[in-house]
């Protein structure tokens, strides 16, 4: 790599194993398809992104306002915002954001935010978390807020399966067995499975947005709040195997 050369994404791979940074620029940024977890991150800039049809799109707008356009229809998303849209979608407009790909799920069209300044679960090392987009059914992929308040120095540690994430208020680093890498705001980044790393805060609180490909949380045939809380002569549906639905 020449000193004038940017970084491919073949370098960052190597320089970080556990922990590869993006710049937010338009059009694919990474292809994960051989993943057990198949998945492409995309970045949106000022530009119109089109989003393939054999999946489910989680999205955040990092700044300004995008346009999705979907089946479902139009909507205008501000900055703060986030989305899930299975199938073929495009955004476009005054604005820039992130979109992830699960490729062959078939999730929920869904709409929230802004999101909040903190998150609502108790995570680790005094951080804490929301679960933005829950998974439809235990296993599926799932969105997340991660907050890191300022003086944090998290644990070393991994997740069995890839993360991608990007950084939308405050700063700080996140740890490597190998480096250090400084985070501030618009930084996207992918975590492999297995990837050793831990946050750092100093002076500043952060936020990021976490995509989960899988999850070992969320409903099941057996076990949801309709069959737990529907109750057959004082017992829940969920333990009278004759009246489940086959």
């Amino acid at each position: 790599m020449s000193a004038m050369s940017l970084p491919t994404e073949e370098d960052e791979m190597e320089n970080n194993p556990g922990f590869i940074p993006y710049p937010l620029a338009h059009g694919l940024l990474s292809s994960m398809e051989d993943d057990e977890y198949p998945t492409q991150l995309w970045g949106c800039t000022y530009d119109r992104l089109q989003l393939p049809d054999s999946g489910t799109h989680f999205g955040y707008v990092y700044e300004g306002k995008l346009t999705l356009q979907h089946a479902s229809g139009t909507f205008g998303i501000q900055a703060g915002m986030y989305f899930a849209a299975p199938g073929h979608a495009q955004l476009h407009g005054e604005g820039s954001g992130i979109a992830i790909t699960r490729l062959g799920f078939n999730g929920f069209f869904n709409i929230g935010g802004p999101v909040e300044a903190q998150g609502r679960l108790k995570y680790i090392d005094g951080c804490t978390d929301s679960l933005l987009l829950p998974p439809v059914m235990m296993g599926d992929s799932c969105l997340n807020l991660l907050y890191f308040p300022a003086g944090i120095d998290q644990t070393l540690h991994t997740h069995p399966s890839m993360r991608v994430g990007m950084v939308i208020r405050g700063k700080g680093e996140c740890i490597t067995p190998d480096r250090v890498i400084a985070l501030e705001p618009g930084r996207v980044f992918v975590i492999p499975a297995e990837g050793k790393h831990g946050f750092r805060t100093r002076e500043s609180e952060m936020s990021v947005i976490a995509y989960h490909p899988d999850s070992d949380f969320g409903p099941t045939h057996e076990f949801h709040p309709m069959i737990n809380r529907t109750i057959v002569d004082g017992v829940s549906a969920n333990a009278i195997e004759a009246i489940k639905t086959k």
